[in-house]
């Protein structure tokens, strides 16, 4: 079961961990994530201790990727999506901070 609190302006919801340590990422976090299910997500901590849930987008979801705009540069492919995540990265935690 869980809970939504919304103390303040921060969203948050409880949800139970099984003994496997699985737990289910409510659905409206998963839609503002655009997590689909089966999918994976990244978990990392940043400096300040705070845990981050990132969706990891799916081979299918990179087709085409290096085909637009970046195709044009001589960095490797693996600088490109490095890149690219750090970018999104960067976009989704000034998002969060602004609603949170």
């Amino acid at each position: 079961m869980s809970k939504t609190e919304q103390p303040g302006d921060s969203e948050k919801e409880v949800v139970a961990v099984t003994k496997h340590g699985q737990a289910t990422i409510p659905k409206r976090f998963r839609d503002k994530l655009g997590i689909d299910a089966p999918g994976k997500v990244l978990f990392r901590e940043t400096e300040e201790g705070e845990v981050i849930v990132e969706h990891v987008r799916s081979p299918s979801e990179m087709r085409g990727f290096a085909t637009r705009s970046e195709a044009t540069t001589d960095k490797p492919a693996t600088q490109i999506l490095r890149e690219k995540r750090e970018q999104d990265r960067d976009e989704r935690d000034a998002r969060f901070s602004t609603e949170g």
